[in-house]
């Protein structure tokens, strides 16, 4: 477990490096861009006659659980570090919009592209079944809040459509679990659920979610308030990310949107009424975000 930790960050570091250093794209998306580039050359070296660099990723990535490493832990941290530089009031203001699209916007994506991916590849001879096509959909509907947030930092927006679009990106994934965890049951079990045990899947994981982050975060806000140690408050606020995403996945409810939760409340209560300006300017630098890379001049030739 060490040595994947190692490889892992020591990986995701050299791609940080080179978008920096010569692509200087966003980081999100500039470490994807990289990544896909190392890949390639993965492949390239694997062809030439160097199989076993490739032989030993492949042992080391069959030893994760992406689906647990991203939904419960690394996401969980990127909603955080995002929720804590959104204006809550802005929120409330477009709170209708945000709803709608966070909801019944999956939805409607969730089928269109399931459509279009179940007569896509019917036109290249793939007979995929549409319930897995709309699984497709379920995966990929959800917008990408990382890449939302960390792009609309630099985009030249107006105020409503930023707000619009980040809200959306935060609170979307709710819908998108359910959905997905829906078609997957109906998938593996071949029974399709009542309205009430979707209803009931939707409460114990967007709605629990909701309640769990706002209980966990007014908590950490009371202790943060409590003190005048900025040492101890970022600690707080890291133990926050940790341990509510592992109490999250112990109670089945969504570790992301009690993510994005906790976040406001830190963000917003906590920034305002319960430190002081060391503490935030020392939680900001722990938490910054992500912006687009401003590289020198002398970099650039």
């Amino acid at each position: 477990m060490l040595e994947l930790v190692a490889a892992f960050i020591c990986l995701t570091t050299l791609l940080t490096y080179v978008n920096f250093r010569f692509i200087g794209l966003p980081p999100t998306i500039g470490v994807m861009v990289t990544a896909l580039m190392f890949s390639l050359l993965l492949q390239g070296l694997s062809l030439l006659g160097y199989p076993g660099l490739e032989e030993r990723i492949q042992q080391l990535i069959s030893q994760i659980d992406f689906g647990d490493l991203l939904m419960n832990w690394m996401l969980s941290f990127l909603l955080f570090a995002g929720a804590l530089h959104v204006n809550l009031n802005d929120l409330r203001s477009y709170r209708w919009p945000i709803g709608l699209l966070a909801t019944f916007g999956v939805l409607i994506a969730t089928a269109v592209i399931g459509s279009l991916a179940y007569y896509i590849f019917a036109l290249f001879g793939w007979h995929v079944s549409f319930l897995y096509c709309l699984l497709f959909g379920a995966l990929i509907s959800p917008t990408d809040p990382i890449a939302v947030l960390g792009v609309l930092r630099t985009a030249n927006a107006s105020k409503p459509l930023k707000t619009t679009i980040v809200g959306e990106s935060l609170f979307n994934d709710g819908t998108a679990v359910v959905v997905f965890t829906v078609l997957l049951g109906i998938a593996q079990l071949g029974e399709t659920p009542t309205v009430g045990a979707t209803a009931m899947l939707f409460a114990h994981e967007a709605i629990g979610g909701v309640l769990f982050g706002g209980l966990i975060g007014y908590l950490v806000y009371l202790m943060i308030k409590s003190i005048e140690q900025h040492q101890i408050e970022v600690m707080l606020t890291l133990a926050l990310v940790i341990g509510g995403s592992a109490m999250a996945s112990e109670l089945h409810v969504s570790a992301p949107i009690a993510m994005v939760v906790a976040g406001l409340i830190i963000g917003n209560l906590g920034r305002n009424l319960a430190m002081n300006d060391m503490t935030r300017k020392y939680l900001d630098g722990f938490w910054v975000f992500p912006k687009a890379p401003k590289r020198p001049a002398s970099l650039s030739h």
